[in-house]
């Protein structure tokens, strides 16, 4: 009998993938949200008199970056919450080629999902730009690569659900991970920072070098890494952080998807599949 070929574990990656509901219903979601976030932040600026639409393109990644992280979560649990794995790996013993067609489906779903999702983005900030009389320029002053750093910022995402929910296997603690790490942790370090520096607060060491290294690390973390993608060329980072550019954030976004990644290959290359 010979070892299945990567393509063929891939096409039944995508089979099972496709004959889920929760997936769809999540890309579904996240276009909506990503669409309807922009339109309401457009609509809310197109009052100020120095309104620009484009300011408001990456409004709806606040929210729209859970959709991805839900879908990657779904497909790297998906063999070990259903029970499917132990036929799944009969089928493939080496494993790891199993692993590798989920990294791909997720890829290639989250693609499409963060294609519409961007396209949601920019038809949200049409009725603001038209109220005003204001073209949107979708080809000049870095906005083709703001678009596509939204949509590598929402691939990356997804990447990250899938390593995580590979790594732990269980739904409930890889959500509870990737949302804490990705969205939780960057706000509840922000309010932190704010209490500390009230004014009702008494100072602990220099405010401004604790502001500093909440920014740092709000930036290290996927979500603040990721964010860099799509900021416009000469936008620079945020204060007190380092400048690490849009490379730069999609390396440390591309070491938060490949750590746990591999460590979810080292343990499925072992016998234990519980």
């Amino acid at each position: 009998m010979t070892a299945p070929t990567l393509p063929r574990v891939v096409a039944a990656e995508w089979t099972k993938l496709a004959g889920l509901r929760g997936p769809a219903l999540v890309a579904v979601a996240t276009v909506l949200v990503s669409g309807l976030l922009t339109f309401a932040a457009a609509n809310a600026s197109s009052v100020d008199p120095g309104f620009d639409p484009l300011d408001s393109l990456t409004a709806g990644l606040s929210l729209a970056q859970v959709g991805p992280l839900v879908l990657g979560v779904l497909v790297g649990t998906g063999e070990f919450s259903s029970g499917t794995f132990r036929a799944t790996f009969t089928a493939v013993p080496r494993r790891l080629p199993v692993l590798a067609a989920q990294t791909v489906v997720t890829a290639a779903a989250a693609l499409v999902t963060a294609v519409l999702a961007v396209g949601a983005a920019v038809a949200g900030l049409l009725p603001a730009a038209r109220s005003r009389g204001i073209p949107l320029e979708l080809t000049t002053h870095g906005t083709p690569q703001v678009l596509a750093g939204m949509v590598a910022f929402l691939v990356g995402l997804a990447l990250f659900g899938l390593a995580v929910g590979a790594l732990l296997r269980r739904p409930t603690p890889a959500f509870v991970a990737v949302l804490a790490v990705a969205l939780v942790l960057p706000i509840a370090l922000m309010l932190a920072t704010d209490v500390a520096a009230g004014p009702t607060t008494a100072p602990a060491g220099d405010p401004a070098a604790l502001q500093s290294a909440v920014n740092t690390l709000v930036t290290l973390l996927p979500s603040g890494a990721g964010a860099l993608l799509a900021t416009p060329p000469g936008a620079g980072g945020v204060e007190g952080a380092p400048d690490l550019g849009p490379w730069g954030g999609g390396l440390v976004l591309a070491a938060w998807v490949l750590v746990p990644l591999a460590a979810a290959a080292a343990r499925l290359r072992g016998r234990d599949l519980t």
